[in-house]
């Protein structure tokens, strides 16, 4: 898994900012609907820019949640949070949340599930927390929607091999429907996104995962930094030449507890 330390929370600060991931965000809030008094989690919080959305949206009347299993991350998303007093930031993982029983109206989980072993008991956890007709919003990747152009594909390959070993679950949305039916719950929407890109610009989705992903390949041992530094040029190289493509497709689920 990626360790989301300080120099990583900082390259995904500015790219969390940036056109591509806020419009990711925004869909994953949109499907939310938060309300002004309303108490919500913001589960895998990261740095916090989906929290200070939420409690906006609630007002101080609200209460809002950020559960964040990394100090780095917490410590920056507290900062973005500091003048918003109805916001708290607790330690906690997906399938073990520091929450109690039915307390919460609603729960994201925006590119969280993904990492996590056990689904169903993250998922089962998640509702726990919710009130009585509560709702949950669960947006992850599906990679098998992934598509990067490169000129040579056996080292692309390997890039995307080694990332694959960052998250446990490649096909996340396909898995977590049928949890959340079988259990009962009630699936009120699936919202796909696409980002889409045509051009390298230094504040979009596919620069910071070129930062990531050669930082993950070189620290991991799945590639020698020769070759991540051959790859990440590469791509420099297709976007000055008008040949960079990059898509993926994330896909954000809306269910509605059910019983009590």
């Amino acid at each position: 898994m990626l360790k989301f330390d300080a120099e990583t929370a900082k390259i995904l600060d500015n790219a969390y900012q940036g056109a591509d991931v806020t419009a990711r965000r925004l869909v994953s809030y949109n499907a939310l609907s938060p309300n002004p008094g309303e108490t919500l989690l913001d589960i895998g919080c990261g740095n916090g820019l989906l929290t200070l959305d939420l409690a906006r949206a609630t007002g101080p009347e609200g209460r809002v949640v950020g559960i964040d299993p990394s100090a780095d991350m917490r410590k920056v998303a507290a900062a973005r949070c500091a003048g918003q007093p109805h916001v708290t930031f607790r330690d906690g993982l997906a399938g073990a949340l520091p929450v109690e029983d039915g307390v919460a109206d609603g729960a994201v989980a925006l590119q969280v599930f993904e990492y996590v072993e056990d689904l169903g008991t993250a998922m089962r956890d998640a509702m726990r927390c919710l009130k009585p007709g509560g709702r949950l919003v669960i947006g992850d990747l599906h990679f098998g929607s992934f598509i990067w152009h490169s000129e040579n594909l056996p080292r692309m390959a390997r890039m995307r091999a080694a990332w694959d070993h960052h998250f446990v679950h490649a096909d996340l949305p396909t898995k977590m429907l049928p949890l959340l039916k079988e259990a009962g719950h009630r699936v009120e929407a699936v919202r796909p996104f696409t980002t889409a890109d045509h051009c390298l610009r230094p504040g979009g989705l596919a620069r910071m995962m070129m930062h990531l992903m050669t930082r993950y390949a070189v620290e991991n041992g799945h590639v020698s930094q020769d070759e991540a530094d051959d790859w990440f040029a590469e791509q420099e190289d297709l976007a000055r030449r008008g040949h960079f493509f990059f898509s993926l497709s994330q896909f954000v689920i809306t269910a509605r507890k059910t019983g009590s």
